[in-house]
Order: C-alpha cells, then structure tokens, then sequence
C-alpha cells in the first residue's frame, strides 16, 4: 500500500497549524515548512505558538530541487494560490499526492491544470482557528479535515486516499472521506459566501444570525445564489442543507468572526474575490443574477480600497 512518509507544508496560517504540530510530531524532520523572503525569516526567528507551545518546523525553499514530497498540502490564502502553485514545483513528483485545503470551489481545477488530476484529491476543512501574530489558541479535537476524490466508495477507497486516510489517523487528526466530495465543497463555500461576506460588509459577528432578521436577510439571499449557481453545475444542494446550516449557528460564540471580517479588522487584503467574486463570475457566465454577491463583492472591495489609502 502506498506510504506517506514526507509532508511539505505550504503556508502556516490558520490552516497550516491545524496539521503541523501533529505531522512533524509523527515524522520530525520528513515534515517541512515551504517558505522563502520574508515569511522564511519570521518563521525561522519566531516559529508560531500554538496553544502555548511554540514550533520551529524544518524550513525548505521552492528552490530545493531532487527531494520531492509524498503528500503537499496547500494552506495559503486564496490571493496567493498561484504563486503557492509555481513554489511547490519542486516538490511535486511522480507520485506526489496534493491536497489544496483553501476555501472556495475552484482551488484544486486549478492547481490540476499544471500538475496533473492524477495527483489531486479534492479537501475541505471544518475548524475554527483564529491566528493572530503568530500565536494561536484551538481544540484541535473540534476540526476535521474532510478529503477523498470527487465520489468515494467506502468500500473501493483509492490509494491516495488511504494513504492520506492512514497519515492522518497516525497523526491523531481527525478527517473524513465523504461519499460526494463536491457537494461538501459547495456547501461550505454557500456557507462561506453568505456569513463571511454579511459579517464582513457590515462588521457584525456570527451572533448576529441569532437575533437579526436583517443579517440573515442577505445571509439567506446569498446562500441561494450560491445554492442556484451549484444546481446549474450539477452539485445538489438545496433547502435541507440551508436548515442544516441554521442549526449549526445556533452553537457557534456570539463573538466570533469569519475570517473575511478578521482581515478587515487586522488591515489585511481579504479573499473576497474567492467568495462572492466566484459567485458573480459564475452567474454571469451561467445567466443567473447574483445582486447580493455584487453588492458584497463591490461593498468590500470599497472597504479594502479605502483601508489602503487607494480613494
């Protein structure tokens, strides 16, 4: 069966340190942070903290050539996935399995485009990890990394996907190979278009879905844009998985922020092109209007222009 004994990370965000302190603990030296400039100096000076702890991981440039990876996980940002695809070029080889753990629908087609869907296995995340200068606080027991081909039988799972199932039980991280890998994709970026750019735009925690008719006002309406553009593509998802969502947030914290309104809050770029600039992207290239996905992505690239001094 197919092993996974090296593991190179790229970005040590919110998501990167949801697997790095696990991995490195299982294979030390064969787990390594990709990183150069700027970002490999800070790593390399202050490491990152993770529920007091804090990590120095074993640091390789993009320009390390003949020791190629056995698994690569992509964990940047959305603004930086395409030069996060030229850095890992040389760690992918023949049998380099990629995982791209970025929000949105549409990170894997195009890292697919330049290496190959033999080494692709779609991915999503369920966590909630809020990482600021480095340091951060998480159970890690409440995250769970949920990854497979497009369809899965449990029953006639890939080798790819045992393999990446096989690591991550070692590393006591939790995950799941869902049946229909899309339709979990489509689901969570329905929820990550909605609540990320309702909370962004008005600068209103996920509380504010418990008490305010008018927050989820948009909230509904954007989930059904997203829901109308995934039904068009083929993804099944409708009114069942709108009510699944409804329940969920009713137990996150009043006080907690989706991550578009935590760049906002800390002065960086944010990924809203990802969010509703996919969805309007899409509508229009489908014909299905999106008025509130225009109105987020507009509103919030305002928000960012005027942060940067740009109006």
């Amino acid at each position: 069966m197919k092993k996974i004994e090296k593991v190179t990370l790229i970005g040590l965000g919110a998501m990167g340190v949801f697997f790095a302190p696990r991995i490195s603990a299982k294979l030390g030296a064969n787990f390594r942070i990709l990183a150069n400039g700027a970002r490999k100096e800070r790593l390399e000076k202050k490491g990152v903290t993770v529920n007091g702890i804090n990590y120095h991981f074993p640091i390789i440039t993009p320009d390390a050539e003949g020791d190629p990876a056995d698994l690569v996980i992509i964990a940047v940002k959305g603004y930086d996935l395409l030069q996060a695809i030229e850095d890992i070029k040389n760690q992918v080889g023949p049998d380099t399995i990629i995982l791209s753990v970025l929000n949105g629908v549409e990170s894997e087609k195009q890292v697919a485009s330049v290496y190959g869907w033999e080494h692709m296995l779609y991915s999503y995340m369920r966590v909630s990890i809020v990482m600021k200068d480095g340091k951060t606080d998480f159970n890690p027991e409440l995250g769970v990394i949920r990854f497979g081909d497009a369809k899965n039988d449990p029953e006639n799972l890939s080798e790819n996907v045992l393999a990446c199932k096989e690591l991550f039980d070692a590393c006591n991280i939790k995950n799941k190979v869902d049946d229909d890998m899309l339709k979990g994709i489509w689901f969570k970026f329905m929820c990550n278009v909605a609540e990320n750019m309702t909370c962004a735009l008005f600068d209103v925690p996920f509380g504010a879905f418990q008490k305010s008719d008018d927050a989820n006002y948009f909230r509904n309406a954007a989930m059904w844009e997203v829901i109308r553009i995934a039904n068009k593509l083929g993804i099944e998802i409708g009114q069942a998985e709108v009510d699944r969502q409804n329940h969920t947030l009713g137990r996150i914290p009043y006080e907690n922020m989706p991550s578009t309104l935590q760049d906002l809050k800390n002065g960086k770029h944010t990924e809203v092109d990802m969010f509703a600039g996919t969805v309007v992207r899409l509508g229009k290239e489908l014909g299905i209007e999106t008025p509130i996905c225009e109105m987020f992505y507009h509103g919030i690239r305002l928000i960012e222009a005027r942060m940067f001094g740009e109006v």
